[in-house]
């Protein structure tokens, strides 16, 4: 367990990092820094990874990326075809959500998590805009271990596009008509950044 300012603290608003049709908002230190560490070792060791497959072009292959969906209640919750049974948060996991609840305003009840193990783990562009969210759904990224790139672009003005650098200990926000306007994407990289685990927190509607 952790204390209250590891596991993050309330802080003003930032500017919006999108330039139109939505609001996404980085806090790139909101949650302490060396206590980031220690929690990206927790997740790592105690989440129930799995390996999801999906279909591309008639064959199965694997999600590039571990995943793992924890939730309260027993709702599943489909998404790339994939069907999630949900996993009772751990204390940990509560503890997380609860920091950007205060921090959002917003009370979720589940949340995805994907564990990119290297560069050349990644995540397709997509929006969050599955029914089970509805409306302007507001979601919050928690990242714990290395920096990996995070892209929009938007999706009927095709040059209109943001990248954002997701730290060790940040916490995303997006709400507003994002998930209806923009795309978003992790990409494949080179560089080898190193492990990453993000956890994002999202409320749905059964």
């Amino acid at each position: 367990m952790f204390s209250d300012n590891q596991l993050g603290m309330f802080t003003t608003a930032h500017q919006n990092m999108l330039p139109f049709d939505g609001e996404v908002y980085l806090y790139p230190n909101f949650y302490e820094e060396e206590g980031s560490l220690d929690i990206f070792e927790q997740l790592k060791h105690s989440i129930l990874w799995k390996q999801d497959k999906m279909k591309i072009y008639g064959k199965m292959v694997n999600f590039p990326r571990l995943t793992s969906w924890y939730a309260d209640g027993d709702q599943e919750y489909t998404y790339s075809g994939v069907v999630n049974t949900p996993i009772p948060f751990t204390p940990l996991l509560r503890q997380i959500k609860e920091a950007a609840e205060q921090q959002c305003g917003k009370q979720f009840n589940s949340a995805l998590l994907n564990y990119y193990r290297h560069g050349g783990d990644s995540m397709g562009w997509h929006s969050d805009d599955e029914e089970e969210l509805s409306g302007n759904p507001v979601i919050a990224s928690a990242s714990f271990g290395a920096t990996r790139t995070f892209q929009f672009k938007h999706k009927q003005q095709k040059s209109a596009k943001v990248s954002i650098a997701l730290n060790n200990g940040s916490l995303l926000i997006m709400q507003g008509a994002t998930q209806h306007n923009w795309l978003h994407q992790v990409p494949k990289t080179a560089k080898q950044p190193g492990p990453r685990i993000n956890i994002t927190f999202r409320d749905i509607k059964y």
